[in-house]
């Protein structure tokens, strides 16, 4: 999925001056952004009070929409550079092609992970005869250093762990490890994605890492985390030093746990590139609009994406933090 901004700010992320060693409840807006020709977003990662967690760098919540009549998701051609992108449906189906050749339906609970490497690009759309509804979450995974330069690929796994903890949770593992349970999804640096599903009634304790920061992010329902109840679309930051975490819903909810070790290494995102210098992110759009480097996407009937211009003030990420 892309950031549609038309004027998208660069936002520097990453190192450890801004993560909590402390549990806390930091409770993060969303920000709703349009996506394509009628999709509504709620986008909360990156947020104003918050750049990250772990290793994640970007969340858009949105749906559930009635598309009956609409064609949904519409997002043409564009392109990602230092990132893997994570699709994760509760309803509808998005039609993933990329300039690697791989066109692949992913559905409800089934994981679409994207390695963008050095450069891809790909498209993401409705089908033409789709569901009625339409929900889900796109997230970001910033590569680190290592791995930012690796070749770019395409995962679908529809066969995913899930945990079953007491009190009516199911926690499917989409990325990482939750628990002992480890997803196949590929992932460069210890982090965690998981799907909760919580039946009415359940109150319960969810074991963690303490080394990792954590974020909660509501679907559907309401759910309490840590005793703060959470409407759809909202996300609860709760820092690291966690051994378990409390968790209870008086109606059927679903929530996605994020998390991971605090990602070190400073970061340059913008539009739908992560790199490390205004100089980074420069080539990658120079590249994009002239058609190297990125590929082409086959089959999708428009244009691909044109870039953003790129702001007057060149940015800079700080040191590592110490």
């Amino acid at each position: 999925m892309s950031n549609l901004d038309v004027k998208p700010a660069p936002t520097v992320c990453g190192g450890r001056d801004d993560v909590s060693a402390e549990p806390v409840r930091e409770l993060l807006a969303a920000r709703t952004v349009t996506l394509g020709e009628s999709t509504q977003v709620r986008r909360l990662l990156p947020n104003l009070g918050r750049r990250m967690v772990g290793a994640w760098c970007f969340v858009d919540h949105y749906g559930p929409d009635d598309i009956a009549r609409e064609s949904g998701m519409q997002v043409p051609p564009h392109p990602h550079m230092g990132l893997q992108t994570v699709s994760w449906l509760h309803d509808g189906e998005v039609l993933h092609r990329d300039s690697l050749g791989t066109l692949q339906t992913v559905r409800p609970r089934e994981l679409g992970l994207m390695t963008s490497g050095r450069a891809i690009s790909h498209s993401e759309e409705s089908p033409r005869d789709h569901p009625r509804l339409l929900h889900g979450a796109q997230l970001w995974v910033a590569l680190p250093e290592a791995h930012r330069n690796t070749a770019p690929a395409f995962e679908h796994h529809a066969d995913l762990p899930v945990v079953t903890g007491g009190g009516g949770l199911q926690a499917t593992v989409i990325m990482g490890e939750l628990d002992g349970a480890v997803s196949p999804g590929t992932t460069h640096t210890p982090l965690v994605g998981a799907d909760l599903a919580l039946a009415a009634g359940t109150d319960t304790r969810l074991p963690l890492r303490p080394d990792f920061e954590y974020a909660a992010l509501t679907m559907s329902g309401e759910a309490e985390v840590d005793g703060v109840r959470l409407a759809p679309g909202s996300m609860l930051y709760l820092g690291c030093g966690r051994r378990d975490l409390a968790i209870r819903a008086d109606v059927d909810s679903g929530l996605m746990l994020l998390g991971g070790e605090p990602f070190d290494e400073k970061i340059v995102m913008w539009w739908n590139f992560v790199g490390r210098s205004n100089d980074d992110i420069a080539q990658a759009r120079s590249d994009w609009m002239s058609g190297s480097r990125f590929g082409d996407v086959k089959g999708y009937d428009g244009a691909p994406l044109p870039a953003p211009e790129l702001p007057a003030t060149r940015l800079k990420p700080r040191g590592r933090a110490r």
